[in-house]
């Protein structure tokens, strides 16, 4: 089976009540279309996971990004393809997250990280970003 690698950003910013939330779009196109996922793709040759985050977003959000700590690499098989995907805590540096390429965007807080359907291999991260929102009270 084929193995995809790509990388997602999981953005993360404090909300007017001072909640952390975080950054999920839509996708606007392909086999996947419709699903919620963190904004990323994939990773050409040549290009560390980071330097590949850094341009995808800027592609696709028409932001630049600071892209911190490995939160996890998730390996997901799909029916045509395996996936291997490392995910990321990103924050804005500079930019207003223009959607170029998604459907949609929300910012969550985990109260509502349940509130959209997320594709399957971006599901295994909830629960660990949960855990890790809840722990992170004043992060920016």
């Amino acid at each position: 089976m084929k193995t995809v690698r790509v990388v997602a950003a999981v953005i993360r910013a404090v909300n007017k009540e001072n909640k952390p939330i975080i950054f999920a779009t839509q996708r606007g196109y392909g086999e996947f279309k419709g699903g919620w996922e963190f904004p990323g793709g994939k990773i050409e040759s040549g290009e560390t996971p980071q330097q590949a985050l850094k341009w995808e977003i800027m592609e696709e959000l028409d932001t630049e990004i600071a892209v911190g700590e490995l939160i996890d690499t998730i390996e997901y098989d799909y029916p045509n393809f395996h996936l291997s995907m490392d995910c990321f805590w990103c924050e804005v540096i500079h930019g207003e997250l223009i959607l170029k390429e998604a459907e949609d965007a929300k910012w969550l807080t985990k109260e509502h990280l349940a509130d959209v359907e997320w594709l399957p291999a971006d599901v295994t991260l909830i629960e660990k970003i949960g855990e890790e929102l809840h722990e992170t009270k004043d992060s920016k």
